[in-house]
């Protein structure tokens, strides 16, 4: 099990460091790196990481602050050269508190307790999972129905609601997205973009679009625009 990680840490030098202790496990894979707040935000929101080594102490904006903006926080091991932000952190529920310059046992131990998290997570997150056969209950306004969850085409972000696509109806649900991708299926359910999720029993056309993204056609005739990093994705699962 690949673990996918991030780093936000101001200190370019802070960063290598970290870079060459994940080096030397083989299930973490590295995917960004940001030195500031802001950046880190827009990083996490569009990688989605399972693990966040995250700096507290850093211009303008501080790691707090960072994990305040986020609306799904991934796992997070703080670093920090200053140890009196330990007991501030796990307030926030960090998993681990790293101090600089960080050993390589010390962060051996960390990266146990992250396994078991993940491990912990995954275990969970299987016992919810839904089925195609499954069936969930919508209500949008005096309407209501029972979708069997293979029978949903696709589900679209709406402001704070997700629209959700069956035979010829497009109601709302009030739920995020992510809420929903956590128990859907995998094996029939992708992610196009930050926006949408498919059903890939209903695609009947798949075109190459603008840089390096694919264009899908619903049998539903919805057309969706797949980003880059989820089209290869999405190239590798359909062997395209």
């Amino acid at each position: 099990m690949k673990i996918r990680a991030v780093i936000v840490e101001d200190s370019r030098l802070a960063r290598n460091e970290l870079k060459e202790l994940i080096k030397l496990h083989d299930d973490l894979d590295l995917i960004g790196e940001a030195e500031n707040v802001d950046n880190g935000v827009e990083l996490i929101q569009s990688e989605r990481p399972d693990l966040l080594f995250l700096d507290i102490n850093m211009p303008e904006k501080d790691g707090f602050e960072l994990l305040e903006m986020l609306d799904e926080v991934p796992i997070t091991v703080f670093t920090t050269a200053y140890d009196e932000y330990a007991i501030k952190s796990f307030e926030y529920n960090a998993l681990d508190y790293l101090l600089k310059p960080v050993s390589e046992k010390r962060f051996g131990l960390a990266l146990e307790k992250v396994r078991a998290q993940m491990e912990s997570r995954n275990n969970q997150s299987k016992a919810k999972k839904l089925t195609e056969g499954s069936q969930i209950f919508i209500k949008d306004g005096e309407s209501c129905w029972l979708v069997k969850v293979g029978d949903i085409a696709l589900f679209e972000i709406v402001g704070n609601y997700t629209r959700v696509y069956f035979s010829d109806e497009k109601p709302l649900l009030y739920k995020s997205l992510n809420q929903i991708e956590e128990k859907l299926p995998e094996e029939s359910f992708f992610r196009a973009n930050r926006q949408q999720i498919v059903n890939t029993n209903f695609v009947e056309g798949v075109v190459p679009w603008f840089n390096g993204k694919l264009k899908l056609t619903l049998t539903n005739g919805e057309e969706v625009e797949v980003s880059r990093r989820q089209s290869y994705i999405f190239k590798d699962r359909m062997s395209l």
